[in-house]
């Protein structure tokens, strides 16, 4: 059964059981702080878990991407190493939201698997919660076992503890026992010798977890208690991958027509064959994984980069091309190549992958690039490390620092140590790197409590595209203790004036006022898991009366002017660069906005002019604001809207029109065009590859900036002297520089001509040796030109030549090339020793080598050391 099947087969089963099949949330997160990536196919529900929203259907099926890289669940350091473990997969769900429980969710289960995909039951096994003696004290999960009990024989019924059958989203919130259904594909003859039943949970490759049924019956709360959820929820997850490998009879994964068009790709773009080693077929094997989860984190708006879950898609891509370089010898950019692959084999499922397709591979192939280029750098400086080592053990912490600050993998500095019959202090190296998480984790720690609860949130909470001020009650409040803020309370209001932030753009500030006109204030709003918090430094005194709260309006108006310009800009953007370009990004602030998009050259000066005059035009143009709240999605696009890369739309959208521009957004916007008074861009250039980057001003921050133009302008002309043509007395002065520039360079060359002659004669022949150390009153460039004009007029030189230049030290060392080889001098193993003595460092050819320093007092010292070389 060809996977496109398996997949089809799965979502058409749960639609004849009155499921809705919704479409796959994006991997990357966005309104939730406690996950950079989507990492169960639970995630996008979660806000009906938490009973924040009300679901459209109360069944839905899914096939969701998924990502486990971070946090809790990890599963990178197996990838490529086992046969079943994946960073990017894909998981097939069926959800009940307070419908059906656990008899339908185990029935189906069953029915799906034995009599649509024809597995043989002899070959399952499932598990149920045995209950806990901990502090929660649970009971075994006696109705899940009654019912399994009526369908499979009870020795294929396995009692599971807490950490395989009890399922938590997190610290907090819903969570409930599971049962997990088990398979094992061995042959006949392994299975004759052990019993299945003794291999489940123990990592065996051929007896695997095929799929969680979890019911959701607890809240977690933050003192650690459970209490009984008012609905219960059934959340269940199984790999498609591994529902593959059975269908298709496999013993691996990579073996199923997922990941075999991808091997078989590599093996062309590579000359190497799969199945030949074991380190070449984990290299494939990593490949192939790693490729699908960084495309699709591309193609939902992830980009690689150096914080945050750019940080986790950079290291997932690293590491491919690592395995690559070290088992496949691959030393030019090849992984690219695969993205046209990928995006035929699952592009009519997930069709980001088509339309981000050139993006996707533009942006690896820049990555690899730029990697493979720290690889070559990473190797001089390992090998230096290794000049430097005393013995044969290597100082843990500078292979943490060759791994930290330059992104070289700690693996393959081990690999070449061992190669090279050196030892790695480990242990000293995990010590640095715990350090280094600890100081991370301590920066983003957070600790909540739990939530107060005093009234109900209205069903339209959100008021604020009408109204900047309104009458409200708490509905719930809850402490947090952030390490990097201290302590902020988060407040939900029945409904709120406030925007959260979203679309790019940043939340509202303002106040909550009391009756008896105490305030607090609101410094920050965003949306988690679809409900809209109010961050404050302070509670009010007396949480259940009731509030006015305001906006900030000042604020809120730059920002919508700054929110309605990234619109006309898009639509600028495409009319003048091409209809190619589409929005990657944006952050709207009051102050100013950030637009990136795609396009892969750098837009022009004239371009850029036209972008600027054709945002102003519309502008004046004082465009109203026509806008559709609840308008069907695809009415929407049918009028021409434009939806953004990497946003997960519902049915009903908001759609805003200034003109002949249309997009869908969540933002706040001007009423007329012509309430963001004046357009300027101030800055333009590349985030990455095929990927450009515009930052402009709006309004007041305009105003500021011609003024402050102004102001400039004045100086210059008042420094001139010329208030008439500052451009004419500046190209004079630049005429006149550039005359005295070339008077200078001619008296240092008549300066170094004659200290050649005098340098000459203090040459003193040691062992054989023209020897030379000397402090000198000349730059960096001319010290290299003396050196090798003196090269050419004799043989046998060993020059070291120390100068002073705005209070830091310099050291340059010249060795005649037949000195190299004769005598076994290298001028940038010594120049790294005498580096020392000026405190600093340097390195070079074997010939010629520098070396500077904050400490100009050390130069003579060096030079007295230089002699003992030849000595």
């Amino acid at each position: 059964m060809k996977s496109q099947d398996v997949r089809n087969q799965f979502l058409q089963f749960f639609k004849s059981k009155s499921h809705s099949i919704v479409s796959s949330a994006p991997m990357v997160i966005k309104d939730d702080p406690t996950l950079m990536f989507t990492n169960a196919g639970m995630n996008q529900f979660k806000e009906f878990f938490l009973g924040n929203s009300e679901p459209k259907n109360s069944r839905v099926t899914d096939t969701q991407k998924c990502l486990r890289v971070s946090g809790k669940h990890n599963d990178l350091e197996e990838v490529g190493h086992d046969t079943y473990h994946h960073t990017m997969f894909e998981m097939l769900g069926n959800w009940s939201f307070g419908d059906y429980f656990k008899k339908e969710a185990i029935q189906w289960a069953w029915e799906l698997l034995t009599e649509v995909y024809k597995i043989n039951p002899e070959n399952l096994y499932v598990s149920v919660f045995e209950g806990s003696k901990d502090n929660d004290k649970l009971e075994l999960d006696t109705e899940a076992l009654e019912l399994w009990k009526a369908i499979v024989p009870e020795e294929r019924i396995i009692y599971g503890n807490k950490k395989d059958n009890f399922w938590e989203m997190g610290d907090q919130g819903p969570c409930g026992p599971c049962s997990e259904i088990h398979i094992d594909i061995r042959s006949d003859e392994e299975k004759a010798k052990t019993s299945g039943r003794e291999l489940v949970n123990a990592d065996h490759p051929q007896v695997v977890e095929i799929w969680n049924l979890v019911f959701m019956q607890y809240n977690r709360k933050a003192d650690g208690s459970l209490e009984e959820l008012p609905a219960k929820h059934i959340d269940t997850g199984m790999g498609f991958e591994r529902l593959c490998m059975v269908l298709q009879g496999k013993q691996s994964n990579y073996e199923t027509d997922v990941f075999t068009p991808l091997i078989r790709e590599i093996e062309a773009v590579t000359n190497k064959e799969y199945g030949t080693s074991e380190k070449a077929n984990i290299a494939f094997r990593v490949i192939a994984d790693h490729v699908r989860a960084v495309a699709f984190s591309i193609a939902d708006g992830q980009l690689p980069s150096n914080t945050g879950a750019g940080y986790v898609i950079r290291r997932i891509l690293r590491r491919a091309i690592r395995y690559g370089f070290t088992f496949l010898d691959t030393k030019e950019p090849f992984i690219y190549k695969l993205v046209a692959t990928l995006s035929r084999q699952i592009g009519e499922t997930f069709p980001e992958l088509k339309s981000q397709k050139q993006l996707c591979e533009n942006v690896i192939r820049e990555e690899e690039i730029s990697f493979l280029r720290t690889l070559d750098q990473g190797l001089v400086l390992l090998e230096n490390i290794i000049e430097e080592a005393e013995g044969k053990k290597i100082s843990g912490k500078k292979a943490f620092e060759l791994y930290d600050t330059y992104g070289f993998p700690i693996d393959l500095t081990a690999l070449i140590l061992r190669e090279r019959g050196y030892d790695l202090d480990e242990k000293e190296f995990e010590a640095e790197l715990k350090k280094q998480k600890d100081r991370s984790r301590a920066a983003t720690q957070v600790t909540a409590g739990d939530w107060t609860e005093l009234n109900s949130v209205e069903k339209d909470a959100f008021i604020g595209y009408d109204h900047l001020e309104s009458e409200v009650k708490i509905a719930k409040y809850r402490k947090v203790e952030n390490k990097k803020q201290g302590e902020l309370f988060q407040i939900v209001l029945n409904k709120t004036p406030f925007y959260p932030e979203g679309g790019g753009q940043v939340g509202d500030k303002g106040y909550l006022e009391a009756e008896n006109g105490n305030v607090v204030y609101i410094i920050d709003t965003k949306r988690e898991n679809n409900q809209i918090i109010h961050f404050a430094k302070s509670l009010p005194k007396n949480p259940e009366a009731t509030f006015k709260a305001v906006v900030d309006a000042s604020q809120r108006a730059r920002t919508a002017a700054n929110h309605t310009a990234t619109h006309l800009l898009h639509q600028a953007l495409r009319k003048i660069l091409g209809e190619h370009v589409e929005q990657k990004g944006s952050m709207v602030h009051s102050g100013y906005l950030r637009f990136d998009f795609s396009h892969f050259s750098k837009v022009s000066k004239e371009q850029l002019e036209e972008v600027e005059a054709f945002v102003n035009a519309r502008i004046r143009e004082n465009h109203e604001l026509n806008e559709q709240r609840n308008i069907a999605y695809q009415d929407a696009l049918d009028q021409g809207a434009i939806a953004l890369f990497g946003e997960k739309y519902g049915d009903s959208v908001r759609a805003i029109r200034f003109g002949e521009s249309m997009e869908l957004c969540g933002g706040i916007h001007v009423k007329n065009t012509a309430d963001i008074w004046h357009f300027k861009i101030v800055s333009e250039g590349a985030v990455a590859s095929g990927i450009r980057r515009i930052e402009a001003i709006t309004g007041d921050a305009v105003k500021d900036y011609f003024a402050e133009q102004d102001k400039t302008m004045d100086e210059v002309k008042t420094l001139l002297k010329n208030s008439k043509d500052p451009v004419k007395s500046i190209s004079n002065l630049q005429e006149e520089n550039s005359e005295l520039k070339k008077q200078v360079e001619s008296l240092l060359k008549d300066k170094a001509k004659s200290l050649k002659s005098d340098l000459k004669n203090e040459i003193e022949e040691v062992n054989g040796i023209n020897f030379l150390a000397k402090l000198v009153d000349i730059d960096a460039g001319g010290i290299k030109d003396l050196a090798f004009q003196l090269d050419n007029e004799m043989d046998n030189l060993f020059l070291v030549f120390g100068t002073e230049q705005n209070g830091k030290a310099l050291l340059s060392c010249y060795i005649s090339k037949n000195l190299v080889a004769e005598k076994d001098l290298n001028a940038g193993t010594i120049i790294r020793e005498l580096g020392k003595y000026i405190q600093g460092g340097g390195g070079g050819q074997p010939f010629f080598a520098t070396a500077g320093g904050k400490n100009p007092a050390g130069l003579n010292d060096a030079l007295q050391k230089a002699k003992e070389y030849i000595k």
